[in-house]
């Protein structure tokens, strides 16, 4: 039963990360290492904090040097967030989820508080992109995603941001924007071991 567990813990995190590349919301290398798992919002000030200032540095020292594979999981706890992770979802069907996603954080203080999501997303995406776009985030089904991945995100996750690294079938997790010294001294600490 034990050994099960085991073999159950280690799968998890990779059908959770075939989802997220079927998703366009997984960045790096699969066979990674470590496996981070990014819950965020995109109307959480925190969240847009980390995003600016931590997830670059992720990226550079440890996501495009094949070290980490993140997925990114967009929650929606706040007024216009529901609406903001269903335009970001349906960019990543079409392959911009980065452009959108950034696009949001960015300008986070002016569409949470007007409302005007759509202006930020169309900005950043040509007009052809647009229609697909918009029509995509009124799908159904991308709908169920949004509302699914927030339930899930409910049941994982307290507050936003959180990430959960995940190496050698154990799991670690932190709330808030770690510091970045820290975070990297324990990542590089994951990898030497």
């Amino acid at each position: 039963m034990k050994l099960f567990a085991l073999l159950l813990a280690g799968l998890l995190p990779a059908c959770a990360a075939n989802q997220a590349v079927a998703k366009g919301q997984g960045f790096g290398n699969p066979s990674a290492p470590i496996l981070i798992e990014l819950y965020s919002d995109f109307e959480c000030p925190a969240c847009r904090a980390f995003h600016s200032d931590l997830l670059p540095l992720l990226m550079r020292d440890f996501i495009s040097t094949g070290k980490v594979y993140l997925i990114a999981h967009d929650l929606s706890f706040h007024d216009h967030s529901a609406e903001s992770t269903a335009y970001a979802f349906a960019a990543a069907r079409i392959g911009k989820y980065t452009e959108v996603a950034d696009a949001l954080f960015q300008h986070q203080m002016e569409w949470a508080q007007s409302g005007k999501v759509w202006d930020v997303v169309a900005a950043v995406l040509t007009p052809a992109d647009q229609k697909k776009v918009a029509a995509l985030a009124k799908d159904p089904g991308i709908l169920a995603e949004v509302k699914t991945e927030t339930d899930d995100g409910r049941l994982k996750i307290q507050q936003t941001p959180t990430i959960i690294v995940v190496h050698s079938m154990r799991q670690y997790r932190f709330v808030g924007s770690p510091n970045w010294d820290l975070l990297r001294g324990f990542l590089n600490d994951l990898l030497n071991k």
